[in-house]
């Protein structure tokens, strides 16, 4: 069973963020360079939100408008559920479901550890299963049993 830790060592701890004060224009632009959904929303070492492509989308359907130049804070979530490098992919995929999220930030001892996203879950799991899968057929089938 894949932990988190495990997902950070695969795709590393890396964590881009901005600030509640940049402009909504310069974080699509960041998230579209960085080739990511969402960016964590920081003050120094304090996290003050998420804002995801999604987030966006639904702020700008009930506004009617878009002006890009708008802060970040007018378009995160501000309730961030965080999770912990000891944290199985499963537990991540049950909170991710429940809540309707795509992303969790890693919280290590109070610090951020990094940020994974359903993609590398869902990703986690299925070679957890295939693992299953091939260990399953190899016994039934003889293979690498020793007798």
């Amino acid at each position: 069973m894949y932990l988190v830790s495990d997902l950070l060592k695969i795709k590393g701890r890396a964590v881009w963020t901005c600030s509640p004060r940049t402009p909504l224009l310069e974080a699509l632009k960041l998230m579209a360079e960085k080739n990511i959904g969402a960016l964590l929303v920081t003050e120094g070492e304090q996290i003050e939100g998420i804002v995801s492509e999604r987030d966006v989308v639904r702020r700008l359907a009930a506004k009617g408008q878009c002006l890009l130049d708008e802060p970040v804070a007018d378009f995160m979530t501000e309730d961030v559920i965080v999770v912990r490098p000891d944290m199985t992919t499963s537990e991540c995929m049950q909170i991710m479901t429940q809540g309707h999220f795509r992303h969790l930030p890693v919280m290590d001892g109070g610090k951020l550890a990094g940020m994974i996203s359903i993609g590398d879950v869902v990703r986690a799991l299925i070679g957890e299963h295939e693992s299953t899968i091939v260990g399953l057929e190899n016994y039934i089938l003889g293979r690498d049993y020793n007798q």
